[in-house]
C-alpha cells in the first residue's frame, strides 16, 4: 500500500505564469494583469494596490515597500528600497526636548513619510509594461464600488493593535456603524478610491503633490505632527545592492539595512554548520536550534542594524564565516542559553506578493503600514492609512537606529529570492513584524534540509522566541513542546497566527512553475 498523507492544501502547478497573495481577489487582479500582457510588475503593484484596499488593516498607499526583482530570472538581483524617511524637522533632541522617552506607536509623530506610491510609479516606469493607471485600476472598482471582507481581514480587524475609536476619520470609515465588519460583509472606501483615481492620472505628484499631500500634512500638523509638504516633494526610492548567503547549495538574497533580512542570513549561517537533515523536522532539537539561532540574530538586529546613507553597519563582518563559527560555539544542543537580553518584537500586518511571469521575471514585493491600521491616523478628505513605522526609531542618540533628520528606521518587511547557478528559483516571503526572519528561516530549511515543496513548507507547524517565551502553534507535537521545555524553554500557545507567506518557485528543466500560499491567510496561488 503506498504511503501518502494529504497535505493541508496542495501546490498550484503551471507553466506559463503563477501569482501567489494573501488575499484572492489581489491574485486574481495579479493573473488578470498577466494575462491581458503585464509582465510580473505591473501584477506585483496591481495586487499591491488592491491589497491596499481590501486588507486595510495590513497594508496601503499610506505605508512602504520593499522589493527584489530578477529580471528574466537570470542574472544579478535587483533590490528597491521604497521605506519612507523621518521629516526633516525629526530631531533626537526635539523629541527628548518635549518629553519623550519613546516614539509612540499611535499619532503623528508614529508617522514616516509613506514610500509605496513613489516605489510603484518608480517600479512600473523602470520594470512594468503598463502605467500606474492599469495597476491601480482594479483597487479603484473595489474601493468604490465595495468588497467582501475576508474572514482573516475581519479576524485582525476585529481585535487591531491601533485604536481607530481615537481618529475622526478612521473611526467613520472603518468602523461602520461603530463597530469593524465582520466576515461576508461589504465595504466601502470612496474617498481613497477618488484618491486612487488621482494617482492613476498623474503618477506620484498624485500623492506627494497638490491636495492629497495638503490634506495629509495638514492632518499630521493639526496633530502635531512636524511633516511638511516639502518633506513629501523630496521622497525618492533607492534602488540599492542585496545582501546575501549560500545556503545547501542556493543564494539567499535580502534587503540590506535599513531592513531587517540580514537577521534571516544570521540565522542560516548559524545553522548551516548543523546537519539539519540528519533531525526530526518537526523535533524539539530542530525548532531549539532555530529559536536559539533566531535569539543571537535578533540580539545583533537591535543593536547594529540601522540605515546606512547615516550610520556604519557592519554587513560584511556579520556575515562572514569567522563570525557564524563564534555564534554557533555558544548554542547547547541541550540548553536554552540564559545570558541574551530579551526580545520585545512587536507584531506587524503586512501583504506579501511573489509573482513569475512567463519571461520568468521574478518578483518578491512587500508592502505594509505596520501595525493594524498603521498609526491609526486616517487622512479625513483622501481615506489614506498613514502608518507608524516612526515607532521603530530610537530615542538614545548613541543608538545606530536613532531618530534623525531624512533618515529610515530600522524596518520589518523583507522580501526574500533564492538563485541556484545565477538564475532565479524562488521569490518569497513571510509576512509577520518580528517573526519574519524566523519565517523565512523556516520555510527554506523546510525545503532545502527536508525535501518539503512550497506548501508543505508554509503548512508545517512553526515556533517563535518573543518576550522570553516559545510560541509554540497547536500543530506543535506534543512531545516536541516537552523536548523544548526540557531544555529550558517556557512554552504558550500564541493567540494569532504566525506570519503567513507566499512563493513561487522555478524549475527550469521541466519549465514549470510550483506555487504556494500559507493558510494562516485568506490567500492564495493561481497559475496558468
Amino acid at each position: 500500500m503506498r504511503d501518502f498523507q494529504f497535505p493541508g492544501r496542495s501546490p498550484v502547478r503551471a507553466t506559463e505564469a503563477m501569482a501567489a497573495t494573501s488575499h484572492p481577489l489581489a491574485t486574481l487582479a495579479a493573473i488578470d494583469m498577466l494575462r491581458s500582457g503585464g509582465n510580473a510588475m505591473d501584477a506585483a503593484v496591481c495586487a499591491a494596490a488592491v491589497q491596499a484596499v481590501v486588507e486595510p488593516q495590513s497594508t496601503g498607499i499610506g505605508g512602504d515597500c520593499f522589493v527584489l526583482y530578477c529580471p528574466k530570472g537570470q542574472g544579478e538581483v535587483l533590490a528597491f528600497n521604497g521605506s519612507g524617511r523621518a521629516p526633516a524637522a525629526a530631531t533626537v533632541d526635539w523629541y527628548l526636548e518635549n518629553g519623550f522617552s519613546e516614539l509612540p506607536k499611535q499619532g503623528p509623530h508614529a508617522v514616516t513619510v509613506p514610500g509605496a506610491v513613489d516605489a510603484w510609479c518608480r517600479l512600473l516606469e523602470d520594470h512594468g509594461r503598463k502605467g500606474i493607471g492599469d495597476a491601480l485600476a482594479p483597487a479603484i472598482h473595489y474601493a468604490k464600488n465595495g468588497y467582501v471582507v475576508h474572514d482573516r481581514v475581519a479576524f485582525d480587524w476585529e481585535d487591531p493593535e491601533t485604536d481607530l475609536s481615537l481618529d475622526e476619520a478612521a473611526a467613520r470609515i472603518f468602523l461602520p456603524g461603530g463597530k469593524p465588519p465582520k466576515p461576508g460583509d461589504v465595504h466601502r472606501q470612496p474617498e481613497l478610491a477618488e484618491t486612487l483615481r488621482i494617482i492613476a492620472k498623474t503618477g506620484r505628484a498624485g500623492f506627494y503633490e497638490g491636495a492629497t499631500a495638503e490634506d495629509i500634512v495638514g492632518r499630521l500638523r493639526q496633530l502635531g505632527g512636524l511633516h511638511t509638504l516639502d518633506d513629501f516633494a523630496a521622497t525618492k526610492g533607492d534602488y540599492t545592492t542585496p545582501v546575501g548567503t549560500s545556503y545547501g547549495g542556493y543564494g539567499i538574497h535580502q534587503m540590506p539595512p535599513n531592513n531587517q533580512g540580514l537577521t534571516a542570513l544570521l540565522m542560516l549561517n548559524v545553522l548551516s554548520g548543523f546537519e539539519f537533515g540528519a533531525l526530526d523536522p518537526n523535533g524539539a532539537e530542530r525548532l531549539h536550534l532555530e529559536i536559539e539561532a533566531g535569539r543571537l540574530a535578533y540580539r545583533d538586529r537591535d543593536n547594529l542594524l540601522a540605515d546606512q546613507d547615516h550610520v556604519a553597519v557592519p554587513v560584511k563582518e556579520l556575515l562572514s564565516a569567522t563570525y557564524a563559527d563564534r555564534l554557533r560555539a555558544a548554542i547547547d544542543r541541550e540548553r536554552a542559553m540564559t545570558h541574551l537580553p530579551r526580545l520585545d518584537l512587536p507584531g506587524s500586518d503586512t501583504v506579501y506578493i511573489s509573482v513569475v511571469d512567463r519571461d520568468l521575471n521574478a518578483v518578491s514585493f512587500i508592502n505594509s503600514t505596520y501595525y493594524s491600521f498603521g498609526s491609526g491616523v486616517v487622512s479625513p478628505k483622501t481615506g489614506i492609512v498613514l502608518q507608524n513605522r516612526g515607532c521603530s526609531f530610537r530615542l538614545d542618540p548613541n543608538h545606530p537606529n536613532c531618530i534623525a533628520p531624512g533618515k529610515r528606521p530600522m524596518h520589518t518587511i523583507m522580501p526574500g529570492m533564492m538563485t541556484r547557478n545565477g538564475r532565479a528559483v524562488m521569490p518569497f516571503g513571510v509576512m509577520g513584524g518580528g517573526y519574519q526572519p524566523f519565517g523565512h528561516v523556516h520555510l527554506l530549511t523546510n525545503m532545502v534540509d527536508f525535501g518539503m515543496d512550497p506548501q508543505q513548507a508554509l503548512d508545517a507547524p512553526r515556533v517563535f522566541y518573543n518576550k522570553d517565551v516559545v510560541e509554540a502553534e497547536r500543530s506543535v507535537r506534543a512531545d516536541a513542546v516537552e523536548g523544548l521545555r526540557s531544555r529550558g524553554h517556557q512554552v504558550t500557545e500564541p493567540d494569532h497566527p504566525l506570519g503567513g507567506g507566499q512563493a513561487v518557485l522555478i524549475d527550469w528543466e521541466k519549465g514549470t512553475l510550483t506555487g504556494a500560499s500559507d493558510p494562516r491567510k485568506d490567500g492564495m496561488a493561481l497559475g496558468y
